[in-house]
């Protein structure tokens, strides 16, 4: 089951960036306004609705910011961070055709990854997504207006691990290097089990419908 689920992100990863090799670098800016304007070529997924998909993030977009307002208040000379799952959670993956390149960010979790960073807090990114895709990740996350401390993907020593124990693993040497992770946010159970995070924050993947 865990090979199977972790096959299924790589192949959505894989197709996404094999897309991104011919579109040519946008600006921010219209990227941003792509992103805004996604619902127009918006895909269903699974027989996932987006109208009800994007309600169901804002509300725990709703309860993190919260959290996150009140615990860098009083950071001092903490190091904080969060950490991110990209795909279905920084970025609308498989609710786009392929063609829709940058895939768009999910606003609601951009702004609080923004917010994050206007208060000195590091925002990572832990993914299934293979090595080989590191670049055009990277690219993709920059474009549609996130901010990167850090990109974790998977080696190929460990690509077919479970999924959990890789994710718990990158958030281990996060707090090896001195930061505190005051919040960690995916869609998936594997995003968000093992730890190494104050609070944990899970957007819907309505029974794994959105890997």
């Amino acid at each position: 089951m865990h090979v199977r689920h972790t096959t299924s992100r790589i192949a959505a990863a894989l197709a996404a960036a094999l897309a991104l090799v011919a579109v040519p670098a946008t600006s921010s800016a219209a990227t941003e306004s792509t992103s805004e304007g996604a619902a127009t070529t918006v895909a269903t997924a699974g027989g996932v609705d987006y109208d009800l998909w994007r309600q169901d993030v804002a509300a725990v977009a709703a309860e993190a910011r919260p959290w996150l307002e009140a615990r860098t208040e009083n950071a001092g000379a903490e190091k904080q961070a969060i950490v991110l799952d990209i795909d279905n959670t920084a970025l609308e993956t498989q609710l786009h055709p392929l063609w829709v390149q940058p895939v768009p960010a999910v606003a609601d979790v951009r702004d609080l990854a923004r917010y994050a960073d206007s208060r000195d807090v590091a925002v990572f990114f832990v993914t299934a997504r293979p090595d080989i895709v590191r670049a055009l990740t990277q690219w993709n996350l920059e474009q549609v207006g996130y901010p990167v401390a850090g990109l974790h993907v998977r080696d190929l020593s460990d690509i077919f691990d479970e999924p959990g124990a890789y994710k718990t693993e990158k958030r281990a040497e996060i707090e090896a290097e001195g930061y505190k992770i005051i919040a960690n946010i995916g869609n998936s159970d594997s995003d968000i089990v093992g730890g190494h995070a104050e609070r944990t924050f899970k957007l819907p993947d309505y029974g794994g419908k959105l890997f």
